[in-house]
Formats: structure tokens, C-alpha cells, sequence
């Protein structure tokens, strides 16, 4: 087994049962079946909970829990969850059940943590079972939106003692945000089943509270490790210069690279300067696939046969220094077979886009693409 990502509370845990769920109507529809059968505690934390259908379907399912005794604590970014007013949790309060937008404030306006995201996607249930990944709450994450079509994402549920990891980062952002009805660390809220699974892992969160860059630290950790294949899936690639000198010296020592954006934009800034660090990518010999099977937005990674990552962060300089983020780092040769196994269907409905292909197109499209690079540091 390759080494572990260094990082003060990344502890590894051994054995856990890992199921890597790639459909968003397979994934909600087993997460709220656990929800369902909560007996203690359900806590929520999402980037985006949207007040359409799947929002609302989570939302009344919470409230019936709430109702029956269970304790509800709900996180999501104010940012990420726009259009959603707090009132839409009044229902939930008053069943006894709490929810806050992550680091509340008073006014955005003279709040200078506006740009600062709680990107995180974690959802623990009686402190036994955990999900993370890149999936949101939100009807086109069910592909229910025309604008993306298909939505092609990766989230892990989690049973054994990686569910610790996933369940402390709640109660430290719990208690961030909740300064009326903080959280104390205590064993009723960590009740670990053990599992006869396969799976060694770190749970890796990193933000703007540690310039530490836990997770840049893990993806060049595992880049500078890989001696055959290096297989990543990011909505975004807008590297540091760390980063891009990593794949670069990783390409050019031989190792498979390849590299999964989307064929379309969800922010065309963002987008046009993902298609920039692309082209200089292909150009040293990172091979650029586009995936045009409706819309994709995993962030996970492939190394060798036996080491993997999936998690909310994508491979830019946000997710690397502005928002808080979770990864899980996963150490076992079936979950990383099985990802990989996932990239290659993928591929099979992707265009694989040469540097040649990225000189083809208009002078104006270049344009846009040079020019949003410059905002790099900021998108």
C-alpha cells in the first residue's frame, strides 16, 4: 500500500465498506432509505440544497424524522443554496429539528468571509453511516434540468470507522456556525459498526481556517506517485503552478495521464479557463477527454492500481484555497478498479480533444480562454 496523505486529523481507518454510487437517483434514493431508518441523529451538510423537488422531498423526510424524536442538524452555504430563504426551514425548526447557512452572517455586505464556500458534502446518520462526494441536493443533480441533461457525478456511502471522519468534520463546522447549541465531541455521537470491509481510507478536509492546502497536498501526493496511470475527473482544471508542473512531469515521465472535464459550461468564465489549462496540458502530453454524455462533475482520481480519491474538490485554485472542502482517500485495489472501470465507460461517451483540436478553434474563443486565465486566482 502507497503512503498516506500527511495531515493532522487525516487518521487513517481500516476496513471500511465502501459503495461508490455514480447515479444520483441510486444515491438519493439509498440515503433517504437510511434517513428512514434513523433511530439518533441525522446531520446534513451540503453546498447547495435547492427548494425544488428532491429539496423538498429531503426537507418533509426530515421533519417526519424530527417529529419522531430524532435529532436533525442541517448545514448548507448561503451562497451555494441561493434563492433558498431560511424560512424554507421553518417547518424543521418547528418539529424540533435546526438548520443554519455555514458561518451565518449579519450582512454579506461588510462580512469579509463572503468569498469563503462551504463547498463540503457530508451526510452522517447515527454516527454508523456516512456519504461524500460530489453530489448536491438539487433536481438537475437527478438530471431533472434540460440546461445539463444527464448528471454523471461520484459519491461514496460509507460504513466502519470512516464514518469518524466524516462525523467530527460536521460537529467542528457544527460548531463554527452554531454558537447558540454548540456540539460536544462525546461517544454518543460516534457509533462505528464493524464491518468485515476491505477498505483503508483518510478523510481529508481542507479551507480557507489552515494554509495548510491539506487536499492540494494529497492530489500532489498521489501525482508524484503515480508510475503508470493517472486518471482524474474534475468539473474545473485550473491548476496551480504546482499542480501543473506535477502533471507535466508526470506525463512526461511516462504515466498514463488523462484528464475528464465537462463539454459544457456551468460558468463560462470558469470554463473558458478550464479549456485554457487544458490545451497547455495536451500540449505536454496530458491526454483531454470531454465528456458529452449530458454533464459530468466527479472530482476523483486514479492512481495505479491501488490508490484513489473521491471527494467535492476540484482540481483549481477555489477548491485549494477558498472553499472548505472533504476528500476521501481511499487505499484498496477493488474501489480503485471499480473507479477506473467508471472512467472507462466514461470515456467510451467523451472526445478525446488534442492540442491540435484546441488550435482550431476561433480566435475569439482563444481570446475568452487567455483572458479568463488571468482571473484564475479569483473564479
Amino acid at each position: 500500500m502507497q503512503s498516506t496523505i500527511e495531515s493532522d486529523q487525516a487518521f487513517l481507518t481500516r476496513n471500511n465498506r465502501v459503495h461508490i454510487i455514480s447515479d444520483g437517483k441510486v444515491l438519493f434514493h439509498q440515503m433517504f432509505e437510511d434517513i428512514e431508518q434513523a433511530k439518533q441523529s441525522i446531520h446534513i451538510e451540503f453546498y447547495t440544497i435547492y427548494n425544488d423537488d428532491i429539496g423538498n422531498e429531503l426537507l418533509r423526510l426530515l421533519i417526519r424524522k424530527a417529529e419522531a424524536g430524532v435529532a436533525v442538524r442541517v448545514l448548507y452555504d448561503s451562497w451555494g443554496s441561493m434563492g433558498v430563504r431560511p424560512k424554507f426551514y421553518d417547518p424543521l425548526r418547528a418539529s424540533g429539528g435546526e438548520a443554519y447557512p455555514f458561518l451565518q452572517t449579519r450582512s454579506a455586505i461588510v462580512d469579509f468571509r463572503l468569498n469563503f464556500r462551504d463547498h463540503r458534502k457530508i451526510v452522517v446518520i447515527d454516527g454508523a453511516i456516512g456519504y461524500t462526494g460530489g453530489f448536491n441536493v438539487g433536481d438537475q443533480y437527478l438530471g431533472r434540468k434540460e440546461k445539463f441533461g444527464y448528471w454523471r457525478d461520484t459519491h461514496l456511502r460509507i460504513v466502519g470507522a470512516g464514518v469518524y471522519g466524516l462525523q467530527s468534520r460536521f460537529i467542528r463546522d457544527w460548531n463554527a456556525t452554531s454558537r447558540t447549541k454548540p456540539l460536544n465531541v462525546t461517544n454518543d455521537f460516534f457509533h462505528i459498526t464493524k464491518v468485515k470491509g476491505e477498505t483503508n481510507m483518510q478523510i481529508v478536509s481542507s479551507g480557507p481556517d489552515s494554509d495548510k492546502e491539506q487536499i492540494k497536498m494529497g492530489y500532489l501526493r498521489l501525482i508524484n506517485s503515480a508510475r503508470k496511470r493517472l486518471w482524474i475527473q474534475s468539473l474545473y482544471l485550473i491548476p496551480d503552478d504546482s499542480v501543473l508542473d506535477a502533471l507535466r512531469v508526470a506525463a512526461g515521465s511516462g504515466v498514463d495521464v488523462r484528464i475528464m472535464i465537462p463539454s459544457k459550461p456551468d460558468h463560462a468564465f470558469v470554463y473558458r479557463a478550464t479549456e485554457y489549462y487544458a490545451k497547455q496540458l495536451s500540449r505536454n502530453g496530458v491526454k483531454i477527454f470531454k465528456y458529452r454524455n449530458g454533464f459530468i462533475h466527479s472530482k476523483t482520481m486514479v492512481v495505479d492500481d491501488g490508490v484513489a480519491s473521491v471527494g467535492s474538490a476540484n482540481l483549481d485554485f477555489r477548491s485549494f484555497k477558498l472553499n472548505f472542502e472533504v476528500n476521501a482517500f481511499l487505499y484498496d485495489p477493488k474501489v480503485t478498479a471499480e473507479l477506473a472501470k467508471l472512467f472507462e465507460a466514461d470515456m467510451r461517451v467523451s472526445e478525446l480533444t488534442t492540442y491540435e483540436t484546441f488550435a482550431q478553434q476561433s480566435y475569439w474563443r482563444k481570446f475568452k480562454q487567455i483572458f479568463s486565465r488571468l482571473l484564475s486566482p479569483i473564479l
